[in-house]
C-alpha cells in the first residue's frame, strides 16, 4: 500500500474514530484502525474504519493511491502522529513486514501494523428503507432524551433510547427512562416512516457517536435505517453502524402523569440557577431539594445535617393550593438544561406523584421526574 493524502483530511477522519476504538479490550485488534486504499472509477480513496463490535464507523477520503492495499495500526498512535505533523501532504507506505512508513515534509515515522485479514468485518451498508432526517432535528432529539437513559448495566433494556413511529401523528418519537425520570420528544420529519420496525432501542454509545457526527456540521441530511438487530446512519462519506439493544422497552406511557391538579409557569433560567444554588447544601447521598408552592410563589430549600441549609424564593405564575414536594436536584437540573424555552410548565398532582415538565413553546417535548420522600 502506498498513498498520499492531505493532513487535514486524514486527521479529521482519525479524530472521528478515537472514541470508538477499544483501549482495554481482550481483543487488542479493536484498538486499531483499518486503513484500506483503493482506486474507484479512476479516483483514489482511503477508507478508515474502527469498531468495538457494538458500534463501528467507516469513512472515505480522497487520496492519491499509487499502490492499493490494506493494513491496521494503533488508532491512538497514528492519530497522535498525524496531529503533530506539518500542514502538508502525508505519504504512507506499507513495508513487507507490515510497518507503516509515514512521511511529511522532513519528518518520518515507522509505525508497527498488522494485516487487515485479522480485523473484524463491518456490516455492509444497505440503501433499503432509508429515512431522511435533518441534522438539527436529529441532534435535538438525542440531546433531549439521552440524559435520561439508564446507566445501570444490569437493566440493559433501559441502557439506550427507544425510537418509534407514531402512526396516529406520523411523527418520530425518542424516549428514555432510568426508572427515576423519563424524557421524550416527538418530531415530524415529512418522510415515510412505515419502514421502521415496531420500536428499536439504540444504545447510549451508538447515540453519542451519532450526536458527534451530527454536530460536526449542519450540512446534508442524515440517512438512517434499522432492522431488528442493527442500525445504520449515513451522511456524505461517513457511515455509522450500531448493534441495537435486544429486549422489550417498558410501557413508558404508564409513567407519564395524566392528572395534574397543580400547574405553574416559571422562568426556566431563573429556576435552573436557583436549583443549582440550593443544591449546594443538599444531602450528599440523596441530593434532595424541597419545593414549597403557595400563590404566585415557590420556595426552594435544602438541608444537610453536616453542612447547614439553604433556601431561595421565586415569583411564579401559580394560583393553586399549597403543595410541598421534594426531588433529586440533579434530575431537575438535567431536564431543565436541555430545555431551551424561556419558560416551562411545571405540573404536579400530589407529593407522591411524578412531576411533568413541558417547554411553553413545544408541546412535543416532555420530561417526567419522580418525587422523593423527605
Amino acid at each position: 500500500m502506498k498513498l498520499s493524502i492531505p493532513k487535514n483530511e486524514l486527521q479529521k477522519g482519525l479524530a472521528r474514530l478515537q472514541s470508538i476504538v477499544e483501549k482495554r479490550s481482550t481483543m487488542p485488534i479493536l484498538a486499531n484502525v483499518l486503513l484500506e486504499a483503493t482506486n474507484e472509477s479512476g479516483h483514489g480513496v482511503l477508507s478508515l474504519a474502527a469498531t468495538d463490535l457494538e458500534v463501528g464507523i467507516r469513512s472515505t477520503h480522497p487520496a492519491s493511491i499509487e499502490t492499493p492495499g490494506a493494513i491496521t495500526t494503533s488508532a491512538k498512535k497514528i492519530y497522535e502522529i498525524v496531529r503533530e505533523l506539518p500542514d502538508e501532504s502525508i505519504q504512507i507506505e506499507v513495508s513487507s513486514n507490515a510497518f507503516l512508513r509515514i512521511t511529511c515534509a522532513r519528518v518520518e515515522f515507522n509505525l508497527a501494523g498488522t494485516t487487515a485479514e485479522e480485523y473484524p468485518t463491518l456490516p455492509a451498508f444497505s440503501s433499503d428503507h432509508l429515512i431522511l432526517i435533518q441534522p438539527l432535528i436529529l441532534s435535538e432529539m438525542i440531546e433531549k432524551t439521552m440524559y435520561a437513559a439508564c446507566m445501570d448495566e444490569t437493566r440493559y433494556n433501559l441502557n439506550g433510547v427507544y425510537l418509534e413511529h407514531l402512526s396516529d401523528t406520523e411523527k418520530l418519537r425518542m424516549v428514555a427512562t432510568d426508572g427515576h425520570r423519563l424524557a421524550y420528544i416527538d418530531r415530524f420529519l415529512g418522510t415515510d416512516l412505515t419502514s421502521l420496525p415496531a420500536g428499536v432501542i439504540i444504545p447510549r454509545k451508538g447515540l453519542a457517536e451519532l450526536k458527534h457526527l451530527v454536530d460536526e456540521d449542519d450540512g446534508n441530511d442524515f440517512k438512517i435505517s434499522f432492522d431488528e438487530t442493527s442500525g445504520i446512519a449515513s451522511r456524505d462519506n461517513v457511515t455509522l453502524f450500531m448493534r441495537l439493544i435486544e429486549g422489550e422497552f417498558p410501557t413508558y406511557q404508564q409513567v407519564i402523569p395524566r392528572e395534574i391538579s397543580h400547574q405553574l409557569i416559571i422562568n426556566k433560567d431563573e429556576f435552573l440557577r436557583a436549583i443549582r444554588r440550593v443544591a449546594l447544601l443538599s444531602a450528599e447521598r440523596s441530593h434532595a431539594i424541597r419545593l414549597d408552592l403557595t400563590e404566585n410563589h415557590i420556595r426552594l430549600s435544602s438541608n444537610n445535617p453536616d453542612l447547614g441549609e439553604a433556601r431561595e424564593d421565586l415569583d411564579v405564575d401559580y394560583a393553586g393550593s399549597e403543595l410541598s414536594i421534594a426531588f433529586n436536584a440533579h434530575y431537575l437540573i438535567d431536564a431543565l438544561t436541555v430545555i431551551h424555552a424561556k419558560e416551562v410548565y411545571l405540573g404536579f398532582h400530589d407529593p407522591l406523584s411524578p412531576a411533568r415538565m413541558i417547554p411553553t413553546d413545544d408541546d412535543d417535548t416532555l420530561a417526567v421526574v419522580m418525587p422523593m420522600r423527605v
